[in-house]
């Protein structure tokens, strides 16, 4: 079978052989974004060498640089991976706020707690995300939309309709908010606080 129609196939319609072969390599990308996350909270950015995660992942040198060009893009995909546990957070216990504001803050304040708790991590993840590399502005979005996804997901089941582009502003704030406080800005003392102060003039009660 010629490889662009293998390309084609879904996973489950592919050859066992393909099937084998996608799932290993998927498997090993994720023990690179695992090792990366784990030296990043262990060590902050510097930390992140891509020699250390080799080793720790297992997995060869040049492995690493098929699925990720720099270590900025690398650690772009980690934001990725947190912001995605979120959502699965939030999917296993559910929001508890009923009102539209009260829920995205609930959202948020669930986010911000998180990084404020592993800062060498939040700090690692912020400077990769406002990295001015080509190469890891498509992760940058990826990761900017799932925020803003479960901001509007926050919301859907209240009835309340956000006006247009609500939802990616209360993103910026987020990301901006721990910008400032990774820089440690004396007007951000808690990202959560900002955050909070912005979805209360945006969203109604």
């Amino acid at each position: 079978m010629p490889k662009s129609a293998l390309r084609c196939l879904p996973v489950s319609d592919a050859p066992d052989a393909t099937v084998t072969v996608l799932r290993g390599s998927a498997a090993r990308r994720q023990r690179v974004i695992a090792a990366a996350m784990e030296l990043a909270a262990s060590g902050g950015y510097d930390a992140v060498q891509l020699r250390e995660v080799s080793a720790r992942a297992n997995v060869a040198l040049g492995t690493i640089y098929r699925y990720f060009t720099s270590k900025d893009a690398l650690l772009s995909a980690v934001s990725i991976e947190w912001t995605n546990e979120l959502q699965r957070r939030v999917q296993r216990r559910p929001l508890q706020a009923t009102s539209a504001t009260e829920r995205v803050v609930e959202l948020l304040r669930r986010a911000t707690n998180g990084m404020e708790r592993q800062p060498r991590l939040s700090a690692a993840l912020v400077r990769a995300m406002s990295s001015v590399d080509s190469t890891s502005s498509g992760v940058q979005v990826e990761a900017a939309s799932v925020i803003q996804v479960l901001v509007e997901q926050a919301v859907a089941d209240t009835g309340v309709e956000l006006r247009p582009g609500v939802a990616r502003t209360i993103g910026f704030v987020w990301f901006a908010a721990l910008v400032g406080w990774v820089a440690e800005w004396p007007t951000v003392p808690s990202p959560g606080d900002e955050v909070e102060a912005a979805v209360r003039l945006l969203i109604p009660e």
